[in-house]
């Protein structure tokens, strides 16, 4: 450990230039602090004694940049202003009294913390030798042998990231805006359009550096480019629509995790972003990181009330607008859009269920914890609450999902179905597996081709030329593949009722993505 070269100025207007020619004794106190109090006769009587030969300086972390201690204990050594607390900082003290004995050339020969008549004495003695100088010592008799310090206002939370935000050493690369003391930050951030319609927490380099704590990722690390502008996207400023959408530290690597889903290219965020249609990214979590970071898998898990689930996903959101542009009227181009715009992410309750969980069916490890990105739309209820087997039950999911999109479109490809307990009973009870659910999905919606084609009534649906060369008579399942159909299980215990997020039918298409939560 070292102080920085720096130049501050003391009590009396001079300006105080280290490192010198001479040695220095640098003393950092700050008058909350009971042993800086008793330690300032000692340091008093170093700078009366040795003064002529070597500096000797208080250093305050007050606020009024030491001016009272000076004056309320008749001082002649000279305090500097530290009140912006950036040489303690750089010079790494946590306790204070800390004093610090330095050779002429800046190098540090030792340093002692809390108050030590020991330590004192033998400074005493050395500077006498070396300075040849004979300084009267206080009476030793008056003072303690050993008395701990106080915590440096440079350690203190809050006080410490700022420092950290303003240092050399500083991760932060990202373009600052300084927005004037009369200015309401909050309002600011609106004209600046960096909102989604709600208000954001202003990300002060300060909550930045805090949010980055949650990840042991190098905060310039790119991780992704993000549509539709596909603009590099770096851990720091992911730390940043964090804190902007009201994260914790914990949800940085499951909100990480998510951009870099909806930024693969299966996933095909510029289309997602640019259809007319309500698509947007439906994040499912799975894993023990949802009980490590609270997140709800249970009663109204697709509501509001739970901060990680609504924040991860209005983090991601916000990296969507803010990073890559993709802004309503801009390329955001849906026609009506939906409120999973702002924020729509949820966990699997997988020990509700005696189905493997989602992320293990995707070739996951159970232990692992993943996210999963999906382009969908709200979530639409059914309900089912007369069935008492599982065929039945998975019939009424079928004639349900048979209305999705249009009762007339079909071959439709990926859709998440929202299972909740009290019908993954009903299921576990007749030993159903999920391959069998989706089975009888496909089953119980599919529908001849004849009543799939345009007619008078409705404009929708296959024409007649497309009727002709698949035959009227054939069958036709509702989705293209019964693997193309997710079931998650999710929910409260009470209540029979499903849910499902349709998905995108664009020409270019999404698939789901998964990726795995790191550190």
């Amino acid at each position: 450990m070292s102080v920085p070269s720096f130049s501050l100025r003391d009590s009396e207007g001079e300006d105080r230039t280290f490192p010198g020619e001479r040695p220095a004794l640098l003393c950092f106190v700050h008058r909350d602090c009971p042993t800086c109090l008793l330690s300032l006769p000692v340091i008093e009587a170093a700078h009366v004694g040795f003064g002529s030969r070597m500096d000797v300086w208080v250093i305050a972390q007050d606020q009024d940049g030491g001016a009272k201690l000076r004056e309320e204990h008749t001082l002649s050594v000279p305090v500097l202003d530290d009140s912006e607390l950036e040489i303690s900082f750089a010079s790494e003290i946590e306790t204070v009294p800390t004093v610090i004995e330095f050779g002429p050339g800046g190098e540090e020969n030792r340093r002692f913390v809390g108050f030590s008549a020991t330590d004192w004495k033998r400074l005493f003695s050395d500077a006498a030798a070396a300075t040849q100088l004979e300084a009267e010592e206080p009476d030793w008799s008056t003072f303690p042998e050993l008395r701990p310090g106080c915590g440096s206002r440079s350690v203190e939370p809050g006080i410490v990231e700022r420092l950290q935000a303003r240092s050399e050493g500083s991760p932060l690369r990202a373009r600052r805006i300084e927005v004037g003391s009369s200015v309401d930050p909050f309002e600011f951030m609106f004209e600046q359009g960096l909102c989604d319609g709600l208000p954001v927490v202003p990300p002060t380099p300060e909550r930045v550096l805090r949010m980055l704590e949650g990840s042991r990722r190098d905060p310039q690390e790119v991780i992704a480019e993000v549509a539709p502008n596909y603009a590099p996207l770096t851990v720091e400023k992911v730390a940043i629509n964090a804190v902007m959408a009201g994260c914790r530290p914990e949800y940085l690597p499951v909100v990480l995790a998510g951009v870099e889903a909806i930024c693969a290219p299966e996933f095909n965020l510029h289309g997602v972003l640019a259809t007319t249609f309500f698509a947007t990214p439906v994040l499912l979590v799975n894993g023990p990181v949802r009980q490590r970071i609270g997140m709800n898998s249970g009663i109204n898990c697709l509501g509001q009330g739970n901060r990680a689930n609504s924040t991860i996903g209005r983090a991601v959101q916000l990296i969507v607008r803010n990073v890559g542009g993709g802004r309503p009227g801009g390329v955001d181009r849906a026609t009506l859009g939906q409120p999973g715009k702002l924020s729509m992410c949820f966990a699997e309750h997988e020990e509700r269920s005696n189905w493997e969980p989602f992320h293990v069916e995707r070739g996951f490890a159970a232990e692992a914890s993943t996210v999963t990105a999906y382009a969908g739309g709200a979530p639409t209820g059914f309900m089912d609450q007369r069935a008492r087997d599982a065929r039945t039950l998975a019939t009424s999911y079928g004639l349900s999902l048979a209305a999705v999109s249009h009762p007339k479109q079909y071959s439709l490809g990926e859709i998440l179905v929202v299972v909740p307990p009290e019908h993954v009973d009903t299921f576990a009870r007749d030993g159903w597996t999920k391959a069998q659910v989706r089975e009888q999905i496909q089953s119980a919606s599919e529908r001849p081709v004849r009543e799939l084609a345009r007619d008078p009534q409705c404009a929708e649906g296959l024409p007649e030329a497309v009727v002709r060369r698949l035959g009227a008579d054939r069958c036709i399942p509702k989705f293209r593949s019964a693997d193309d159909i997710a079931l998650v299980v999710a929910g409260g215990e009470a209540g029979k009722f499903g849910a499902y997020f349709q998905g995108w039918i664009g020409s270019g298409g999404s698939a789901m993505t998964t990726r795995e939560i790191g550190e």
